[in-house]
């Protein structure tokens, strides 16, 4: 054995022995403290049950008996304090802490209370610890546990239809709100900004120029999912996210049950179902985008992307609801890829419970878009040149059903009246 392998033997039996001296000193060292003075003392003075308590004051007119919008609890919660406490039944087992010789368990609405403000606001941990007393380290597990509770409690409120009557409602709906027959959804992808990744590189940065996950979602004609797809990497476009999705998988298998074409009034060629999306999702015969280019005003062409287009912005719109109820949407997610799923998901489980059981204070007037007596929509006369789009090569057999449903907007069966004034 030469001089230098007997150098680096003893070099590595020094680390060792400085590695193990320093365990044994963390093991010696005493921990200051449990819970800091700072938040033991204020959760006794401030306890956030009696804050809660005080937000509830200003939700009922006691006069009225009515619930007021615009009060303080669902101000800070984003709903009311009866949809709170029904959270709370279906979570609570599933977050429920036991006490300890050392101290006190934090209470089930406690849990439950922090999360729902950090999803309103997407303040940080510091920021909610000096507002709850509660440590940044317990707050970064509780968050991720609640919202797991808030996923598998709320399963059934985000359902695809399973059989062809339901399907057939989806698209009564379509029909009756955004006059668009056979439509039973309208699809596409919401970038959510998250703090770059750890060793990530690129995988996470997309052509926005930001650090993404992407929510893929379908949408019915009332604002509610029907489907949802979290997590994918944000350099992936929005093609590329519906690709590897069980809803195409499905789609393309005919496992999804969709009613059979059927002839529109008036038409002698039978419709399928359809999907409408943006022009970043294929033709086929089951999902529909716009026309490519610039289309002369009053065509077919022109009429046909205004209608689908009236469908469509159910999803836009949606993600805009969704962002300006719960703010964290609204900056990067300071989380890793894993939890910052969680998060979403659970916001989009949140979104169809409140669209159901707070339809006059979740869904308030001016939230959603309604029909008014107005024109064709015209060239914006800007002086810009307007750039046309590259079609893509599509099936001729989706391009026959773009090209029916196109006709059947300009018949008389089904024109709409204001869309020619």
């Amino acid at each position: 054995m030469c001089a230098d392998d007997d150098l680096l033997i003893a070099a590595a039996a020094v680390i060792i022995i400085d590695q193990n001296d320093r365990k044994k000193a963390r093991k010696s060292r005493k921990r200051r403290f449990w819970v800091r003075p700072s938040l033991k003392s204020g959760r006794a003075k401030y306890s956030a049950n009696n804050f809660m308590n005080d937000l509830i004051l200003d939700e009922v007119d006691k006069l009225n008996l009515e619930y007021r919008c615009g009060t303080g609890f669902r101000n800070f919660f984003r709903m009311t304090s009866s949809d709170f406490e029904t959270l709370l039944s279906l979570i609570g087992p599933r977050i429920t802490k036991m006490d300890t010789t050392f101290r006190k368990a934090i209470p089930v609405n406690e849990r439950l209370a922090v999360t729902l403000r950090f999803l309103a606001t997407g303040d940080s941990y510091h920021s909610l610890m000096y507002m709850f007393k509660i440590s940044k380290q317990v707050i970064s597990a509780i968050v991720p546990e609640v919202c797991d509770a808030l996923i598998n409690a709320l399963q059934d409120y985000i359902k695809m239809p399973e059989n062809e009557s339901e399907w057939k409602e989806k698209a009564n709906e379509f029909n009756e709100k955004w006059n668009f027959p056979n439509c039973v959804g309208a699809f596409d992808g919401k970038h959510i900004a998250v703090q770059a990744p750890i060793n990530s590189g690129t995988e996470y940065f997309n052509y926005k120029g930001f650090f993404s996950i992407v929510l893929f979602a379908v949408v019915d004609a009332n604002y509610n999912l029907t489907y949802a797809n979290i997590g994918c990497q944000g350099r992936i476009s929005d093609g590329g996210v519906f690709n590897e999705t069980k809803f195409k998988k499905s789609l393309e298998d005919n496992t999804m049950n969709l009613p059979s074409p059927c002839k529109l009034p008036g038409r002698n060629k039978s419709t399928p179902f359809v999907f409408v999306a943006d022009d970043a999702f294929p033709l086929t015969c089951n999902i529909m985008k716009p026309y490519a280019g610039t289309q002369e005003k009053g065509s077919m062409k022109r009429i046909f992307n205004y209608r689908l287009s009236r469908a469509r912005r159910v999803s836009e719109n949606t993600f805009g609801i969704i962002s300006s109820v719960f703010r964290i949407l609204r900056k990067p997610i300071l989380l890793e890829p894993k939890t910052a799923k969680k998060v979403v998901l659970a916001i989009v489980y949140l979104h169809n419970f409140l669209r159901k059981h707070s339809k006059t204070l979740y869904n308030l007037n001016g939230a959603f878009d309604v029909d008014s007596s107005v024109t064709y929509p015209t060239d914006s006369g800007d002086g810009l040149n307007n750039i046309a789009r590259v079609p893509r090569r599509s099936a001729t057999d989706a391009q026959e059903v773009r090209n029916e449903l196109a006709e059947y907007f300009i018949s008389p069966q089904g024109r709409i009246s204001f869309q020619y004034d």
